[in-house]
């Protein structure tokens, strides 16, 4: 079937095209898509790939249109968000950790499906697709069933950066830091996934410090119930986690010390493959540091969770969100990494 799709070709201003996506396999499934987030994943991705033609995507919202032939799980109509993929069937998968999935690069990475086979088209020719199972800058998409989760009436732009982002900085929390009310957490980077974090962890009752260097992310935060400083060379209270979505090696040896004995530092921001850290300090002082992938979360369990908590108003990420139309990619780009937004999220509707 046609849609319509953002091409990018590394850091070239993107394209509204016409592409055509793959009928639905036994296991797959079509999305109209309603809204999509963008993530920190996306530009990384674009830029990694060079040229290569390429849809990106990967928090998308919206209606499911078409069944494969073997899906039982989902009804069409029915609003879902698509969250990253996985095989189901792996050591981890089953033991309830699919973003640790043993087939996660190739599903996700790869551009392609697990046979090598392609999922959209550019002018007849294959392009980078079925990205996080998806590739959602689009009108349509074609997914894996297992990748979508019924959201019911919550706003599409308010579900969908539950795909991933705040995916992320809510499993970061309730899955891998596990703070109690007792404790203080500290969030470096006041963005989508940490502010996604800073918002799960005060409906947990934790205290919590954000260290953001632009000012209108710190009076969101502040206004949400947190601590806002501007840096880690604030004087800060004793800390008993915190959680790093920048990816700086400076900030995350600094947090370290920071942190009480036994204190538990969560690490999901991409930056440099080599971290130095000093292993005295980890050992006399009895430090954990943990890799966290997509909140270490079985999305088809929390993203219900996290919504009923929306639902109830304990999680007010709608405050977090800023619409666009799909063909104002560049422009959302540019006004999130200038700080006038924190969460994109585009909508295809208004393309």
């Amino acid at each position: 079937m046609k849609t319509s799709a953002l091409l990018s070709r590394g850091s070239a201003p993107t394209e509204l095209v016409t592409a055509e996506l793959d009928d639905p396999r036994p296991d797959e499934v079509i999305v109209r898509i309603e809204a999509v987030g963008v993530c920190h994943t996306d530009l990384v991705t674009r830029e990694a790939l060079g040229n290569t033609p390429a849809v990106l995507g990967h928090e998308g919202c919206g209606i499911v249109e078409r069944l494969g032939s073997s899906v039982t799980s989902l009804r069409t109509g029915e609003r879902v968000v698509i969250s990253f993929a996985s095989c189901g069937r792996c050591g981890q998968c089953r033991a309830g950790h699919p973003a640790h999935c043993g087939w996660a690069t190739a599903l996700n990475g790869s551009g392609r499906r697990l046979d090598g086979s392609p999922t959209i088209r550019v002018a007849g020719e294959p392009v980078y697709g079925a990205f996080f199972g998806q590739s959602s800058f689009a009108t349509a998409v074609l997914a894996d069933a297992r990748s979508c989760v019924p959201v019911g009436d919550v706003p599409p732009e308010v579900a969908a950066p539950f795909g991933c982002g705040f995916l992320t900085g809510a499993g970061a929390v309730l899955n891998v830091l596990r703070p109690g009310p007792d404790d203080r957490l500290l969030v470096i980077g006041g963005g989508g996934v940490g502010s996604a974090a800073v918002l799960t962890a005060l409906s947990e009752a934790v205290e919590v410090v954000v260290a953001e260097p632009v000012a209108a992310r710190r009076a969101l935060a502040a206004r949400c119930g947190a601590t806002a400083v501007a840096s880690l060379d604030a004087t800060l209270p004793p800390l008993t986690h915190a959680l790093d979505t920048t990816g700086r090696p400076e900030l995350i040896r600094r947090a370290l010390g920071l942190l009480q004995p036994r204190g538990v530092l969560a690490l999901v921001g991409l930056g440099p493959a080599e971290l130095a850290l000093e292993a005295r300090a980890l050992l006399l002082r009895g430090l954990h540091v943990r890799g966290c992938v997509e909140g270490d979360a079985e999305p088809s369990v929390l993203v219900p969770e996290l919504l009923q908590r929306y639902r109830q108003g304990r999680l007010p990420v709608d405050r977090l969100v800023t619409t666009y139309a799909l063909s104002d990619f560049d422009r959302a780009v540019a006004d999130q990494q200038a700080g006038r937004t924190l969460k994109p999220v585009l909508l295809p509707d208004r393309g």
